[in-house]
């Protein structure tokens, strides 16, 4: 594992990078995302931390199951935003499919990181595989009247 916590003031963002081959890796990469958005000073909104730990989770996990077996993870924050970029070797984009109620086979992640994310871009490579790239606002946006 390859990760180191900082803190933003201003000026260009700083990253965290994991690498993940096993289930066990999702534990790790939850647990790097708490740790990075914990160093953060100033802190993000705890609400806006847990989500991106929650869009983490599901990333990798698909990345597991449906892009290769490995994923790569790259978090970095500026002022005003957090981000997760997740990596792996399949070209195939995410695709939502219909929740399964019953037999418990998924089909929720996908449409979840739609749904928290504030910005979510796909992009080819490395090599033949992809790249999410998944954004959150550093706080959490007030509601409306």
């Amino acid at each position: 594992m390859n990760s180191t916590a900082s803190t933003v003031t201003s000026g260009p963002p700083v990253a965290t990078v994991l690498r993940g081959e096993s289930a066990d890796s999702i534990h790790r990469a939850r647990e790097a995302t708490r740790a990075f958005t914990g160093g953060l000073i100033p802190a993000p909104d705890p609400a806006v931390a847990d989500t991106l730990v929650l869009v983490v989770s599901e990333l990798a996990t698909n990345a597991l199951r449906h892009g290769g077996g490995h994923y790569t993870l790259e978090l970095s924050a500026s002022p005003d935003t957090l981000a997760a970029a997740v990596s792996d070797p399949s070209p195939a984009t995410p695709r939502e499919r219909t929740p399964d109620l019953n037999d418990g086979n998924g089909g929720f992640g996908w449409h979840m990181v739609r749904h928290l994310t504030s910005h979510l871009t796909i992009t080819p490579g490395p090599g033949a595989g992809k790249t999410i790239h998944a954004q959150l606002p550093r706080l959490r946006p007030s509601p409306t009247s």
